[in-house]
């Protein structure tokens, strides 16, 4: 099995493109301790010819660009693509807004849990994706599901599960309580990967806690790709770069008592990954206090080009 992390940031990609903040300005300077990324996703193939996507970000086309695999090869027809599913684990803009650079009449499923199909039935914009062509199919929750290109088979099977996150921002009421928009239910999931063998590894972007039954989950996992939003919670609010925490936006923070690295300590997880980094995380920096943290702890922090083979 083949992964490849094509998209390591958080939403708004790094540098985000209005952001001046001084990790942002220093990739524009072409600083050596930082390198650029794109927003969130990765591919994985059981054969290295059948990829599935899993999320759907907003720099698809350059990730595509940058990532020859995924990429019509030489002696293909005129039309066809080596993308044959994407999995989306939220409904968040960041993990679907590149399904509408997938409208150009290519077969493919679309999987989701069936929170995150509804909230993109409900949008007549992503009509643009012919359901006669891209099938959408759900996910149900705590089964086994064999992935299915237009073809056939890929050789992946995923169980989603729920994990602890929050709705879309975009469905959020501005006249309810923020902590109503917290949810357990499926808007936010975690799967866990395999191509048919004893390796199974896990993807889980987002996550605003770790409780005991993900940590019963993950416990010896051979690899985990984790959300690596914030190392602190109110890091966004400190730099003067945001009016939200960690928290409120759904996301846990990766230092602290309850932190990541506290809540993974002794979960025996043969690798850690981090990956939805975002552009205000001190990780970033590769000479940062913060990074040695992570590397310490046993962490990688994944980037764009990433690729683990299991």
């Amino acid at each position: 099995m083949i992964i490849k992390i094509v998209g390591s940031s958080a939403g708004g990609g790094f540098p985000q493109w209005n952001c001046n903040g001084p990790q942002c300005r220093a990739v524009r300077l072409g600083e050596a301790a930082f390198a650029s990324r794109s927003q969130s996703s990765i591919a994985v193939s059981a054969n290295g010819r059948d990829w599935a996507l899993f999320n759907a970000s907003p720099d698809i086309r350059q990730q595509i660009a940058a990532t020859p695999a995924l990429q019509p090869q030489p002696d293909g027809p005129l039309r066809h693509s080596p993308i044959k599913a994407v999995v989306v684990t939220n409904a968040d803009v960041d993990h679907i807004a590149g399904l509408l650079c997938l409208r150009e009449k290519e077969p493919l499923a679309l999987y989701g849990a069936p929170a995150v199909l509804s909230t993109i039935a409900q949008n007549p914009i992503f009509d643009v994706l012919d359901t006669s062509l891209v099938a959408r199919r759900q996910l149900a929750l705590g089964e086994k599901t064999a992935l299915e290109g237009p073809d056939g088979p890929l050789g992946l099977t995923i169980e989603a599960y729920a994990v602890p996150g929050k709705i879309p921002l975009y469905l959020e009421d501005p006249g309810r309580d923020p902590e109503e928009f917290l949810s357990d239910t499926g808007d936010a999931i975690g799967l866990a990967i395999s191509a048919g063998d004893d390796h199974v590894f896990h993807y889980i972007p987002g996550c605003a806690w770790v409780d005991d039954d993900l940590r019963a989950r993950l416990k010896g996992a051979e690899l985990v790709l984790f959300d690596g939003t914030l190392f602190n919670d109110s890091e966004m609010v400190d730099a003067g770069l945001g009016a939200k925490t960690g928290k409120r936006m759904g996301h846990m923070s990766i230092s602290g008592t309850n932190g990541t690295l506290d809540r993974f300590a002794d979960l025996a997880i043969g690798r850690r990954v981090f990956v939805h980094i975002n552009n205000s995380n001190p990780i970033l920096d590769e000479s940062s206090k913060a990074r040695r943290t992570v590397e310490d702890a046993g962490w990688d922090v994944g980037y764009d080009g990433m690729e683990i083979t299991l």
